[in-house]
């Protein structure tokens, strides 16, 4: 199977393992999805973030995050696809849920939250939302 859109598989992949109550994941490897898992769990949506070797490839695997057995992702979706790039100016980026989610903002600068990219000044393109 060929995947163009790994960011929106993963996104997939961790949107149904918290439905069903995984306790982890499995998802493909690439250092932009690297961090932004990393962002996750610095925003406090996952537990942790590993690289691991799964064969002769990489894989990250994910630990999700519970509270009171709910996972605290409530939704997690991919908004920049690759058939539609969705950019934004630093006056124009969006606040997800009045602040209690977070969009993922890649600027020139690296891999923003919103809140980060509007402390910075700086634009870019939203890779996606969780809450």
């Amino acid at each position: 199977m060929s995947r163009t859109d790994t960011i929106s598989d993963a996104f997939t992949i961790i949107r149904n393992a918290s439905r069903i109550g995984k306790e982890e994941a499995l998802v493909p490897h690439s250092n932009f999805l690297l961090k932004i898992c990393q962002i996750f769990k610095r925003e406090g949506y996952l537990e942790n973030v590993k690289e691991i070797d799964v064969g002769n490839f990489k894989k990250i695997k994910i630990y999700l995050r519970y509270e009171k057995k709910k996972s605290v992702i409530s939704e997690i979706k991919r908004v920049s696809k690759p058939g539609r790039k969705i950019y934004v100016s630093k006056e124009n980026i969006p606040s997800v849920l009045h602040g209690f989610g977070i969009a993922i903002i890649s600027t020139s600068k690296g891999l923003f939250t919103d809140k980060e990219a509007k402390v910075e000044g700086i634009g870019g393109e939203i890779v996606g939302t969780i809450w």
